[in-house]
């Protein structure tokens, strides 16, 4: 039986779209600063977007280095323990909510109209608001770097009551901070999901959609439902710490595994929040470049929907080692491996999709390829953090860090790399510097690998996490971690550099910028105008 392929767009233009920015019915954008301060464009503000997260990055990586260059040796060598747990708790913040998730959401607000036929967001006034609620959180954020007592310095699952009893004063302000960027990321996803069903080409089903739209229909749905667990239980925070109540206090009548609960509730819904678009990504670039149709197009909704669901059946996973009852271990061990499902199924598809395609090896499918492979070996170390009497002995060591970053790494941020360069030329004109890119995936993959492998094996030899010094038989797995970290770290700049060659110039871009690429963003001009698809364009199907 063949599979079911997903619909090739075929557009036809009523009339034919604004090519050059401007139309009778859009005034000129205010010059300078108050351009981009007051823009309700998608496209600016997508870029506002990726400009904020890739400084982000480099800032988290920063504090990333430091813990690095701390680890590099056994002994204390460069700073104190207080300053080692601020790092590691800001490293944690400002990646997973001030790099991932806004890198994800520009470019969900750059090609979600693009691909559905949608001249702009439905709400445009809302997004401006909700980008710049971001730069005022997150400078408020690394503004308790400097307040007495120092940032927070509790992990950055800040687990009470290290977070309430024992934190530095500058805790309430953390608070605020992460309740604006939860107030950013409830608006963008309200307006995700009211551009998706309102706002499609005519014609246009839901089953029609690119895989990136429907992946991102779906983390907008869990955006919705989790944020507001993370506002309960930092709002329960600053009770405790403020106003004397008790929810995380046992002696006050409270229970510090309630935080754990209310946390992972929100934190590992959370954890598929930074993935499933990265899976839409995937599916648009190794299509593209095998010039073959996605193989299941179907499943891999069916899937992304499944993953979805069942991400808010397994949070106590996090959580083995609390002396929970045998039957809530023996369930959330079963649903933690039953999520592998249709992980695994996703995979399968990738891969078939790749089968007898007519392959070519482009930096977008480059990093595409990593990220299958890369994430896989984190979805494997995942399984086996899900039995829970190996939990046991994995739980709070440096396995679990090789875990989560290579999930997060070579999965969400390669995944992130791979759409970058895939829609360059939608943005600039311009191919990227095709040596440069490939130079860059180069030596990311040398160093993600040379930094986070050797950390499966500190783990499993009882190297805890989150700690300034170690004992000297883990001193060569952390001397080629921390060599890792800095040369990854340094080849992020040849990604800058190649960023800023594509806007300035290169090789021009025609409309259809790759070979094999078929979804609706690629007949709008490269680069695409300030304004698409005034008059909507007519979506016909032409297989399923």
């Amino acid at each position: 039986m063949s599979p079911k392929l997903p619909p090739q767009p075929h557009v036809q233009h009523s009339t034919t779209a604004v090519a050059d920015g401007q139309s009778h019915a859009h005034p000129a954008p205010p010059k300078g600063i108050l351009r981009w301060l007051l823009t309700t464009n998608h496209k600016e503000i997508g870029s506002l977007y990726l400009i904020f997260s890739l400084t982000m990055f480099f800032v988290g990586g920063i504090f990333a280095l430091v813990v690095r260059a701390e680890l590099f040796q056994p002994g204390l060598q460069l700073v104190q323990p207080e300053f080692f747990n601020q790092m590691t708790t800001m490293h944690g913040l400002i990646m997973v909510f001030a790099a991932v998730m806004p890198a994800f959401t520009g470019l969900a607000n750059w090609m979600i109209p693009l691909q559905i036929g949608a001249p702009d967001m439905a709400l445009p006034r809302l997004n401006n608001f909700s980008f710049w609620l971001l730069p005022v959180a997150f400078t408020l954020l690394l503004s308790t770097l400097l307040m007495p007592g120092g940032g927070p310095n509790f992990g950055w699952t800040f687990y009470a009551p290290l977070s309430t009893n024992y934190a530095p004063p500058s805790t309430t302000f953390f608070i605020l901070s992460l309740h604006l960027a939860g107030i950013s990321s409830i608006l963008g996803a309200i307006n995700i999901i009211a551009t998706i069903l309102n706002m499609r080409a005519p014609g246009m089903r839901l089953m029609d959609m690119p895989l990136f739209v429907w992946t991102w229909l779906i983390t907008a749905f869990l955006l919705i439902a989790v944020m507001p667990v993370l506002a309960a239980v930092i709002t329960m925070m600053l009770m405790d710490i403020n106003f004397g109540t008790s929810f995380f206090n046992a002696a006050g009548g409270g229970d510090p595994v309630l935080f754990q609960h209310l946390f992972w509730t929100f934190g590992h819904p959370e954890v598929y929040i930074m993935i499933l678009p990265a899976f839409g990504i995937v599916s648009a670039i190794i299509p593209t470049f095998a010039r073959k149709p996605l193989f299941g197009y179907a499943s891999m909704v069916y899937a992304t929907a499944a993953i979805a669901f069942l991400s808010f059946l397994v949070w106590a996973h996090h959580m083995f080692v609390v002396g929970m009852p045998l039957v809530a271990e023996l369930f959330f061990m079963y649903t933690t491996m039953l999520i592998a499902v249709p992980t695994g199924v996703k995979v399968f598809n990738w891969v078939t999709t790749l089968f007898r395609g007519s392959i070519s090896f482009e930096s977008p499918m480059l990093f595409a390829l990593a990220f299958v492979v890369l994430f896989t070996i984190g979805g494997f170390s995942g399984l086996m953090l899900a039995i829970a009497p190996a939990d046991f002995q994995y739980h709070d060591t440096y396995f679990v860090v090789a875990h989560f970053h290579y999930v997060l790494v070579p999965g969400a941020i390669f995944a992130i790399m791979a759409g970058v360069y895939y829609w360059l030329p939608k943005w600039t004109g311009h191919y990227p510097n095709e040596r440069l890119a490939q130079w860059h995936f180069w030596f990311s993959i040398i160093g993600v690998n040379l930094t986070f492998f050797p950390m499966h094996f500190a783990g499993l030899a009882g190297m805890p996490r989150r700690i300034p010094d170690y004992a000297l038989q883990f001193a060569d797995f952390n001397l080629l971690s921390s060599i890792g970290a800095f040369f990854f770290g340094a080849s992020q700049l040849l990604f800058v550099l190649g960023i800023i060659l594509c806007v300035r110039g290169g090789k021009k871009a025609p409309a259809k910028a790759w070979e094999g690429a078929e979804d609706l963003e690629w007949t709008v001009p490269c680069p695409a105008p300030l304004h698409t698809f005034e008059t909507p364009p007519v979506f016909h199907r032409t297989s399923h």
